[in-house]
């Protein structure tokens, strides 16, 4: 690895664990630290969005849907961290079956194979997504859970449904609702196609695969007349699900700590507690990138809050979690380091590619000139 966590997750119990969707961007980097703190970890992905290069080395994968869990799970599992999930906030609208068949039809067969196969610990990838628009911030967990569209709301409906599987069944659960992740963890990170987050899409305008980055209205009620968001770095999420898994079986990772015992479910927002304005993050990016960034005015986005800013401190009373990469530059410098490694890596096929190419039309060549 070239990078290593910063915080303190703890492996007093190496377990086994199943990723659901750990060939994406967080369930890929939550599966490095889990291997890295001594847990023996199984990959479940149908790769529909995730990329098998993506799977961490030591990690066994499964390639398959949520739906077929059953086939993988075992008594000898440990717990579950559940990833898989369609992401795409305007896909859902223009789609929003897709969404209740995938999120919330593959949660149900997910935890019948929990249930039947005995394992009883789950950590959800939950959403901010489920609050819809704030009515205040930061926000906490017991604000009101009004999800504008069809992503946030199903991922409200598996967190009724996991609150329900504890209730009933005596799972133990922890939901984590991120904000906005961003950076990358050594050569785990953000490659989503279409692109659709704002750190990774300025970045491609500094490397001149973009013209210009839009932004989405400059009158907005915030110091610089743009939305404000909350950015959490990837690796201090990923140490957040070793937390909430280490709670669940009672091993506190701070000596303030809870624990999640079973029959119960907690959910815990995750965020940096600061907000970065989208003139901030394009800004940092000229300052980190040294290349410039052409911004175009573009109308609102309907349904865009002003201000999203978590707070966190249910999660850092309950699980010990503290984030540790809160500086925007360093967001963005590892998100770049991930962008560069990546355009060098594809730079190097294509040659390849090409060499092998040439060489094989020259190599015909010789032999139509031979005949």
């Amino acid at each position: 690895m070239t990078a290593s966590p910063r915080g303190r997750t703890p492996a007093a119990h190496s377990g086994k664990y199943l990723v659901t969707g750990g060939a994406g961007y967080v369930g890929s980097v939550v599966a490095a630290h889990l291997l890295e703190a001594g847990h023996s970890v199984v990959v479940l992905d149908d790769l529909s969005t995730g990329f098998r290069d993506a799977v961490p080395e030591g990690a066994e994968f499964v390639e398959g849907r949520v739906q077929d869990a059953a086939r993988v799970l075992d008594s000898s599992y440990d717990g579950v961290l559940h990833f898989a999930a369609h992401s795409q906030v305007g896909e859902s609208v223009q789609d929003p079956g897709k969404y209740w068949n995938n999120n919330v039809g593959g949660s149900i067969e997910l935890l019948s194979a929990m249930r039947e196969s005995g394992v009883r610990r789950l950590v959800f990838s939950s959403t901010a997504a489920t609050y819809g628009e704030p009515e205040s911030t930061p926000i906490h967990e017991d604000a009101s859970e009004a999800p504008t569209n069809p992503y946030g709301a199903s991922k409200l409906a598996v967190d009724h449904m996991i609150s329900g599987e504890c209730r009933a069944h005596g799972l133990a659960a922890v939901s984590l609702r991120y904000f906005n992740v961003a950076g990358a963890y050594g050569r785990y990170g953000e490659r989503h196609d279409p692109e659709s987050h704002l750190i990774p899409i300025v970045l491609q305008v500094a490397q001149g695969r973009r013209e210009a980055v839009s932004v989405f209205g400059d009158d907005y009620p915030t110091p610089d007349g743009t939305c404000v968001r909350d950015y959490i770095h990837v690796a201090d999420l990923a140490e957040a699900h070793l937390l909430a898994m280490a709670a669940m079986h009672g091993e506190r990772g701070d000596p303030g700590a809870g624990e999640v015992p079973a029959g119960t479910h907690l959910i815990c927002n995750l965020g940096n507690g600061n907000g970065f304005s989208v003139r901030e993050v394009v800004e940092t990016v000229r300052k980190v990138t040294g290349h410039p960034v052409p911004e175009t005015a573009a109308p609102r986005r309907e349904g865009d809050p002003a201000q999203l800013v978590a707070s966190a401190e249910r999660a850092v009373s309950r699980l010990g979690w503290r984030p540790t990469r809160t500086d925007l530059a360093e967001i963005v410098q590892t998100a770049w380091d991930f962008a560069r490694s990546r355009t060098s890596r594809e730079e190097q096929a294509a040659a390849a590619e090409g060499a092998l190419s040439g060489g094989e039309r020259g190599s015909g060549g010789r032999e139509r000139g031979g005949a």
